[in-house]
């Protein structure tokens, strides 16, 4: 769906983002996550033909930013983080305005507003003005402005930004429910927003991509492989600890009696929960458990920001 190459995009002498790369499948929804500064709306206003690109090339369904820029807006939705409203029109009459704005007939922004208001949660309110709306409705109406042409992408500028954590619940909702129609971009500097939201995650960090992936992905990086928690029956720990020896590639081993059983940790390249489960039964133990223990995303956005430094 979306492939980018090398993207550089200055301000002057600034460099907001320098030598960025990435790839982005058709209705994935991917969360772009970094400090203020990092060079998340920067990258998303080159994704939305909003700027143009100082160097890189950038394609969406194939349609390149730089040959056809007029064609690759048609393809993209796109809030901004202070959504673009005019507070005394109506919901139904502004979404109409804006679907004639992206090229669309009145009659079909018309019959397109029930699915529009459906995905944004806005049944029953498309009479209101957007003056009386809440800010997190205002938000939903935003959402609804970059979805009324059905784009094939939609790129969302920091959306829970101001929201209550009511309303982010809902802002959540919204945003998931959009992964059956369009590919979906979202930048936040909310941790926990990205990891509930985003199927993968780009982080950027003073305007490069410092890694993608996964939450899990990102934990193994950050952590430099998977950490694993394991149990066996038994109270000699010696076993364990010469079975977790003899497993290819695991560091960092702590093994401990504790009560009937012994528990252990180690890091292994990638998840091989199976593989070593089936090595620990080879080795005549009886496995009670093996989980993945998971870093917070906080502790991994450090980890990589502070190794990219």
């Amino acid at each position: 769906m979306i492939e980018v190459t090398r993207l550089t995009r200055y301000y002057g002498d600034h460099p907001a983002v320098v030598d960025v790369s990435f790839s982005i499948a058709d209705k994935e929804i991917v969360g772009f996550l970094g400090l203020n500064g990092a060079g998340k709306s920067t990258t998303l206003k080159v994704l939305a033909g909003l700027i143009l690109p100082s160097d890189g090339n950038v394609k969406i369904a194939g349609v390149d930013a730089l040959d056809a820029p007029d064609s690759l807006r048609q393809r993209i939705g796109f809030l901004p983080e202070e959504p673009p409203l005019y507070r005394e029109m109506r919901v139904n009459d502004f979404l109409v305005f804006c679907g004639q704005l992206k090229g669309m007939t009145r009659a079909d922004a018309q019959a397109r507003l029930p699915e529009v208001c459906r995905l944004t949660d806005l049944e029953g309110r498309e009479d209101w003005l957007i003056d009386e709306l809440s800010h997190g409705y205002r938000k939903r109406v935003g959402i609804a402005q970059a979805i009324i042409h059905n784009p094939d992408l939609v790129i969302l500028d920091e959306p829970i930004s101001g929201l209550d954590p009511a309303q982010i619940v809902e802002m959540r909702r919204v945003i998931r429910g959009l992964k059956d129609h369009c590919t979906v971009l979202l930048s936040s500097h909310i941790l926990s927003e990205i990891s509930q939201t985003c199927d993968r995650i780009l982080v950027l960090h003073d305007g490069a991509l410092v890694a993608q992936g996964t939450e899990d992905e990102l934990a193994s990086r950050a952590q430099g492989g998977s950490r694993l928690s394991l149990s066996v029956a038994g109270t000699d720990p010696a076993p364990l600890s010469a079975a977790l020896q003899a497993f290819a590639g695991a560091t960092e081993i702590t093994v401990e009696p504790a009560g009937a059983r012994i528990e252990a940790t180690c890091v292994v390249e990638g998840d091989q929960r199976g593989a070593l489960v089936a090595h620990l039964v080879g080795a005549g133990l009886s496995v009670w458990e093996v989980t993945s223990s998971e870093a917070e995303l906080e502790q991994i956005f450090l980890g990589l920001t502070r190794n990219s430094s």
